[in-house]
């Protein structure tokens, strides 16, 4: 699978060929933009090549079309990746840095998608009631609760290491404890259990010192 950035090179064989064969390359984008790269051949039509880059990421359309001899029209979807994110790209509360400490190993290749998409889900089951000192850029800046929340989003990524990250979309949180505090997210017979959650992400939690991280109360559908 191609990635962003890549200039390859498309080509077409055409058979039956002779002199009057002439194929014509039209490239589609993801965003809908038809260009034509120049196409020749070095074997008399019977291949024809062209070069092209992938200037963004999602699915591209290659459609060759042939006049003359070996007439017809060819299309090919391309899928193309989008540049690996660093830490630098992504909200975070945890480096893979953090994550390989954790772990004690080395991290996955997609740790940095996992931390995003652990911090994410943080933010969204966890933390919406929560009250603790930010940054302007909404990151904790007590030491002790960046430690936590850092420690948090490791342990539910080890945790989907282990029963897959696809045990995530099952639905929010319920009926998880932390301390004197109740939570009861979600609702109806679709709702998920504390089984989709690291058990290391709560504790992580409930180490946090009350004076540090309060549990405010939401109307937003948590139950205290």
């Amino acid at each position: 699978m191609p990635d962003v950035g890549d200039t390859v090179t498309a080509s077409l064989t055409v058979d039956p060929h002779d002199a009057t064969t002439v194929a014509v390359l039209a490239v589609t984008s993801p965003s809908g933009v038809v260009t034509a790269p120049p196409a020749g051949t070095a074997d008399n039509g019977r291949t024809w090549t062209a070069a092209l880059t992938y200037t963004a990421a999602g699915l591209w359309r290659l459609s060759w079309t042939v006049t003359g001899a070996g007439a017809s029209v060819q299309h090919e979807l391309v899928s193309v990746a989008p540049a690996p994110p660093t830490m630098a790209d992504v909200r975070s509360y945890a480096t893979t840095t953090q994550l390989a400490n954790v772990l004690h190993k080395a991290p996955p290749l997609d740790a940095v998608e996992l931390l995003e998409r652990a911090t994410d889900l943080l933010d969204s089951d966890f933390l919406k009631a929560a009250v603790y000192e930010v940054d302007d850029a909404g990151m904790p800046t007590d030491p002790v609760v960046r430690a936590a929340f850092a420690e948090a989003v490791c342990r539910q990524v080890e945790f989907w290491g282990e029963v897959g990250v696809e045990t995530d979309v099952s639905g929010p949180l319920q009926g998880v404890s932390l301390g004197s505090v109740q939570l009861q997210f979600g609702a109806g017979e679709n709702r998920s259990g504390p089984d989709y959650y690291a058990p290391g992400l709560i504790r992580a939690l409930e180490g946090i010192p009350a004076e540090k991280l309060r549990w405010g109360v939401s109307t937003g559908g948590f139950a205290w």
